[in-house]
């Protein structure tokens, strides 16, 4: 195919696109005042979380597979480029802090590389084979969940991320804004938020954009609940590691627990400042060491090791 023939091709399938489409009654918007482009930005942002709520069946089944492979040890692995890369970089990032997920248990890759966080990587979203070659340096297992992020649904790296993880065995998601993906058509599970034309055309870092973030929010959260990282609403597994955080640990032991601010010093004192394992300690009635090896045969849920220590 010529150079000609092959863009002419790629613009046909651009124009298919909702995520691309023009919208004709928005022509004047620089001739707006601000505050009525501010308004307009507003009742569009306002739409994505109903267009999210449409794909709730897809995303807690997607969620359930994911957390059933991580239970067994493996991986939640996020592949994008552009936009969709950093959001998938943005919350594997924040899961150790608020979670205390160990290290590489919540990988974020972006096309391009860590250049492509703060920089456009010419090109990078056009190499499937990049893709292929990131996921084999992780080390791909049948046990990892690669989740393929792309708003339009056609982005060959994240496309073929999960071509390549549905070949090695992994579970495979594919999250995009736009129906009849070919990243849905490629996963396990399709998960397609038609979030409608942008504001400014093709700009998907807009609707589309909150929408992979609002999506991504729920896979990692929901999935560290069913893992056992949260009891209720608290994130008992919180790695206090700044001044913030710390006292962050000693308000989630005083809301979960009710004790005193003596008793939650000496409980995070006895546990090496352990949110969870101060928890046992005051409600469970054991020490530290104890709280320490019922934790471990309760695979880190906290629920089943307050039940073990009521039990003794």
């Amino acid at each position: 195919m010529t150079s000609t023939a092959a863009f002419a091709a790629l613009r046909a399938q651009l124009a298919a696109l909702t995520t691309e489409a023009f919208r004709p009654e928005l022509a004047d918007l620089d001739r707006l005042p601000t505050r009525a482009i501010a308004e307009l930005m507003n009742a569009d942002d306002a739409a994505v979380a109903a267009a999210v709520a449409g794909q709730l069946p897809r995303i807690a089944a997607a969620i359930d597979a994911i957390a059933e492979r991580m239970g067994r040890g493996g991986r939640l692995v996020y592949a994008g480029a552009g936009t969709a890369g950093r959001l998938g970089v943005l919350d594997a990032s924040e899961c150790p802090p608020t979670f205390a997920t160990g290290p590489g248990q919540v990988v974020g890759l972006v096309a391009g590389g860590p250049d492509a966080l703060v920089n456009a990587v010419e090109g990078a979203e056009d190499r499937a084979e990049a893709a292929v070659a990131d996921l084999a340096a992780l080390g791909l297992t049948a046990d990892d969940a690669v989740v393929g992020v792309s708003a339009s649904g056609r982005t060959p790296y994240a496309v073929g991320a999960v071509e390549h993880a549905r070949r090695a065995g992994a579970l495979t998601v594919g999250l995009s804004c736009n129906a009849g993906s070919a990243l849905g058509a490629a996963a396990e599970h399709a998960i397609e938020v038609v979030t409608g034309p942008e504001l400014i055309t093709g700009s998907t870092r807009l609707k589309a954009g909150t929408a992979q973030k609002l999506v991504l929010n729920m896979i990692s959260t929901i999935t560290m609940v069913r893992l056992g990282k949260t009891y209720g609403n608290l994130m008992v597994d919180l790695r206090a590691s700044n001044d913030k955080l710390r006292a962050r640990a000693r308000r989630i032991v005083a809301q979960a627990t009710g004790a005193g601010d003596a008793e939650i010093e000496a409980a995070l004192a006895e546990t090496g400042g352990e949110v969870k394992n101060a928890i046992l300690v005051l409600l469970g009635g054991v020490d530290g060491p104890a709280a320490a090896r019922l934790l471990a045969a309760a695979d880190g849920r906290l629920r089943p090791a307050l039940d073990a220590a009521r039990e003794r």
